[in-house]
């Protein structure tokens, strides 16, 4: 009988029957018919089934013929090596707070901080502080006094200073002239006969301060015109003010003797000094030493400022005779009563 060839696919199969593959070492198969137990069929051939040239497998029988790969189990994991930072848990996040926990938390911060617990070391501490801010408030206030100084110039505060030097000297002046009267009263003859002279002398001066006698001599005239009836009584009190400070010895405003209990009211056209009725131009008559005089009305921040930041007109005039004939009628005081004996 010929051969008959064979075709491709029962070629391919006899060569699987040829090497069947391997079996795993862990894999068991499943035993099938009426075979010895761990008997498994690698092929229809080794069944004992005829297989026709030419046809195909029986469906399933190469994949029975075929094992499959199984999957190894996972390695365990290495144990971590000495000197490796293992990996830190994770810290649990804390319990959020309840309304409860926040009241209570108030109500302990309100009791601890009222009533406030005051200590003698607090108290203490407390009061010095404010001795230092009152103490630091006084310095800021008279500071502030003297704002006008601090932006006079170079010029007007040697000014200043030698009226202050003048004065010093006025007063060394007369200390000088009483202490000479003790001495030539101790050292004198006729005791009573100089002693009268000394009071006659000391009544025309204290005449002249109280504008009972008329006086003469170098001295300034100030003269302040007031278009607009602007000026008031305090600027002329604050002008004989300062020319009291600056030495003035007799003054007459307008034919008004001022002495030490004399007063300003009104303004404009009702002007009045002591109660007598007086208009503008209002002519100041000084006497007293020019060169302390005139400097004391125009320092900065002064007289002559002030009255002309109210559209006022000043003038003033150095004369070496003043003329200040204005009296007063002496009045017997009601209660003083001399203290000497």
């Amino acid at each position: 009988m010929p051969d008959v060839p064979e075709d491709v696919d029962t070629q391919v199969f006899r060569k699987v029957e040829k090497h069947p593959p391997a079996a795993h070492p862990h894999q068991h198969r499943k035993p099938t018919g009426g075979g010895a137990p761990g008997a498994v069929p690698d092929s229809p051939a080794a069944s004992g089934r005829p297989v026709a040239p030419g046809n195909p497998a029986a469906p399933g029988s190469a994949d029975r013929g075929v094992r499959k790969p199984v999957t190894p189990p996972p390695a365990a994991e290495a144990p971590p090596v000495a000197g490796t930072p293992a990996e830190a848990p994770l810290a649990a996040e804390p319990p959020a707070p309840s309304a409860r926990d926040e009241r209570g938390g108030r109500r302990r911060l309100v009791s601890a901080l009222w009533p406030p617990r005051v200590t003698r070391a607090q108290l203490v501490v407390a009061l010095l502080l404010f001795g230092l801010g009152l103490g630091l408030a006084i310095q800021v206030s008279s500071t502030s006094d003297n704002s006008a100084l601090r932006g006079a110039r170079q010029e007007d505060l040697v000014r200043i200073l030698d009226e202050l030097d003048d004065r010093t000297q006025r007063l060394e002046d007369e200390k000088a002239r009483l202490e000479k009267q003790r001495s030539e009263l101790e050292s004198s003859s006729d005791q009573a006969e100089e002693a009268r002279k000394q009071t006659q002398e000391k009544e025309r001066q204290l005449g002249i301060l109280a504008g009972t006698v008329a006086a003469e001599g170098p001295g300034i005239t100030l003269s302040v015109g007031d278009p607009t009836g602007a000026v008031e009584s305090d600027m002329l009190l604050d002008a004989i003010q300062e020319l009291r400070a600056a030495g003035a010895e007799a003054i007459q405003v307008n034919g008004v003797r001022v002495v030490a209990d004399s007063y300003f009211t009104g303004s404009g056209d009702d002007m009045r000094i002591d109660g007598t009725q007086v208009a503008a131009p209002y002519v100041f008559k000084v006497i007293g030493k020019p060169e302390d005089l005139e400097p004391a009305l125009n320092i900065p921040g002064g007289v002559v400022q002030t009255l002309e930041k109210e559209q006022a007109a000043v003038t003033v005039e150095r004369s070496p005779k003043i003329v200040v004939d204005a009296l007063r009628p002496a009045k017997r005081p009601d209660y003083a009563q001399s203290s000497s004996q």
